[in-house]
């Protein structure tokens, strides 16, 4: 364990409790430090609610010098932990210092996982990846829980000097952050707060398109519904909207997204079009038959969409050199970390 990364740890572990009351780590001296959940309340409509998630500070006790938030998004097991230590070892290597640098990852649960509280929203399957509701009577969207985590943040007195929310997603919670970085509706208020907001997307199976047109060939066109039923509806497409994206129209949406901030990255060796996670369905196969061909037709749709609408577009995308699937080979990369953290140990 690097000198960093140690004293993040122990900082931690001097914390005492997390809100439930259960200890921060195990207690096992011999073995790696685990971390444990926290509930953090978030607010919904004026109703609150507990979320679980992991951090690398106590939430009961935020710091009034964070100035920057990285909010980690799972993958598909919903392994929250370890992506908690991937985003630990992300700020390491940026040399990113604890004391001012909150990481967050938020636990997105379903009906067969273990919860450590009775209130919190629980999703049916992967539904939590599709800015879905949860399921029950108070009903939760998982897009709504990011606007939430982004409110809880940026309101009252619990982050004072915070400047900056990094959202990043991988896998799975790429496809969630995808849809998230194209559909909200709270980044100008975060503007206007003071608060810069940026995406980083990494491997996601597919992509929201905003209209009907697919990649063939080195172009883009209409595809045929009767082929491929319900090809451009949600999540593939703007058709069908969840109740969460409504209001804006494919045009408008591609018009506020290519102002956000955004980076892309995917593995150069995740091209595997039977990779056992891989979204294969008809509506993900319209757009490439692998993520990094997918990846690369997305780039190249933007600019289509932005000949076709007349906006501009200027994304960051970055190929990772030899990595595959997995996040730690896509965020251990000096090149990604630059790109996130060009100005490191700020």
């Amino acid at each position: 364990m690097t000198r960093i990364r140690k004293q993040w740890f122990q900082m931690i572990v001097a914390m005492g409790l997390v809100l439930s009351g259960a200890p921060l780590f195990a207690a096992d001296d011999k073995a790696a430090a685990q971390p444990a959940q926290q509930l953090i309340q978030l607010e919904a409509a004026g109703a609150a609610y507990p979320f679980a998630a992991y951090s690398n500070i106590d939430l009961r006790q935020p710091g009034a010098g964070i100035r920057r938030a990285v909010i980690v998004l799972h993958g598909v097991q919903r392994d929250a932990d370890r992506y908690f230590d991937v985003g630990l070892r992300l700020l390491e290597a940026a040399r990113l210092d604890g004391s001012n640098t909150l990481l967050l990852v938020p636990h997105f649960l379903t009906q067969s996982d273990p919860s450590p509280d009775s209130k919190i929203p629980l999703w049916r399957g992967g539904n939590w990846m599709q800015c879905q509701a949860s399921r029950g009577p108070e009903a939760i969207n998982s897009c709504g829980v990011l606007d939430d985590i982004a409110r809880y943040l940026s309101t009252g007195k619990r982050f004072p000097a915070l400047t900056e929310i990094v959202f990043i997603g991988h896998s799975a919670g790429a496809q969630l952050m995808q849809r998230y970085a194209v559909l909200n509706n709270s980044e100008e208020a975060l503007r206007k707060a003071g608060i810069r907001v940026r995406y980083v997307i990494s491997s996601p199976s597919s992509y929201l398109y905003l209209d009907a047109n697919r990649p063939e060939g080195g172009s883009f066109k209409t595809m045929s519904d009767i082929l491929c039923p319900g090809y451009n509806n949600f999540r593939y497409g703007p058709d069908n909207m969840v109740d969460y994206g409504r209001g804006l129209d494919g045009e408008q949406l591609f018009k506020r997204y290519a102002s956000r901030d955004v980076l892309y990255l995917v593995g150069a060796k995740d091209n595997d079009p039977a990779y056992k996670s891989l979204d294969k369905s008809c509506g993900a196969g319209m757009q490439g038959t692998d993520r990094l061909d997918r990846h690369r037709n997305y780039l190249r749709y933007e600019q289509f969409l932005a000949v076709k609408w007349r906006t501009p577009v200027t994304r960051e995308a970055i190929v990772v050199p030899g990595a595959g699937h997995e996040a730690a080979g896509i965020f251990e990369s000096k090149a990604v970390v630059e790109k996130i953290f060009p100005v490191t140990g700020k």
